[in-house]
């Protein structure tokens, strides 16, 4: 079920339901994709209150939720304003495209296709960029979604082998800057890495080329897993990943990122992520129950 509905101040706002998840985008702005839940249940996504209900600001806004950038990140071109209202098309019964304006000064255009499944807890996001300028641009879409506050991401690793077997490295870990690898939040272990929001603490973050195409954010006893595409012989930025995850006092954002990709005057990128939610998880601080427990649910 589509429907127009009033939420965190402001009037005009997206809501798809299935009657087992609910999803609620901006239109006044954006887009965000600012609610993500089981119906009647919390919030997966961070929502910064003091941004709520605004529009029309001079500065680019974080609001939080889930948004559409592209790669590699610069300023001012990442920051570029999302404050306007945004076009809605209602394509099918549960089948949206959410359309910003137009980006004149990149030269790009930016849409959103959210479509949910009638039956169970998954939407899946096709996020493209339209080149609409008269030059070449090479970009990477990039689709990051601020988790709430409070919770744990959870990134698989590759299937170890014998060094007998396989000679050369197989994916890079990528570091930023302020990465303190002694972080108390990280957790590096031999099947996940795991990294918790702490509200006492400042950025951190990590990348990594994820093969196994999923990443998951476990909020109290909901956990939200995000699934990707990963071709080993595309070019990615970052050194190669496309995978980010990073985290402040307020919120973790989880993040993929699609293939860099040199767009003509009229060419398009598409990157799809599918969603999909979980209750009633038990609580988790080991990779042997990460195992036991989350694993299973990620492979059906």
């Amino acid at each position: 079920m589509l429907s127009r509905v009033a939420y965190g101040g402001w009037s005009n706002n997206l809501r798809m339901t299935n009657g087992i998840i609910e999803l609620i985008a901006t239109l006044d702005v954006g887009p965000r994709i600012i609610r993500f839940s089981m119906v009647d249940g919390t919030n997966v996504m961070k929502e910064f209150a003091e941004q709520m209900g605004g529009s029309g600001e001079s500065t680019w806004m974080i609001r939080g939720g889930h948004r559409l950038w592209h790669a590699p990140e610069a300023k001012p071109r990442s920051y570029s304003l999302d404050n306007s209202p945004v076009a809605l098309e209602e394509l099918d019964t549960l089948l949206v495209r959410l359309t910003p304006p137009a980006e004149a000064e990149n030269g790009i255009q930016k849409e959103m296709e959210i479509a949910m499944d009638a039956h169970v807890a998954q939407v899946t996001i096709t996020h493209r960029i339209t080149n609409i300028g008269p030059w070449d641009i090479e970009l990477a879409p990039w689709a990051l979604t601020v988790m709430a506050p409070g919770g744990t991401a959870i990134v698989p690793l590759p299937e170890k082998r014998p060094h007998t077997e396989v000679l050369t490295p197989d994916f890079p870990l990528v570091l930023w800057p302020y990465t303190d690898m002694s972080d108390r939040r990280l957790r590096w272990g031999r099947q996940y890495i795991t990294l918790s929001q702490d509200a006492a603490k400042g950025p951190t973050k990590f990348g990594m080329a994820l093969e196994l195409g999923w990443a998951g954010y476990l909020l109290d006893s909901t956990l939200f897993v995000k699934y990707f595409d990963y071709d080993p012989l595309a070019s990615y930025p970052d050194y190669g990943c496309n995978f980010e995850t990073f985290t402040n006092e307020e919120m973790l954002e989880v993040e993929s990122l699609g293939p860099l990709a040199l767009l003509m005057p009229g060419g398009c990128v598409e990157h799809v992520e599918t969603w999909r939610l979980w209750d009633s998880i038990a609580p988790v601080t080991t990779e042997a129950e990460i195992e036991r427990i989350i694993r299973p649910l990620i492979e059906q």
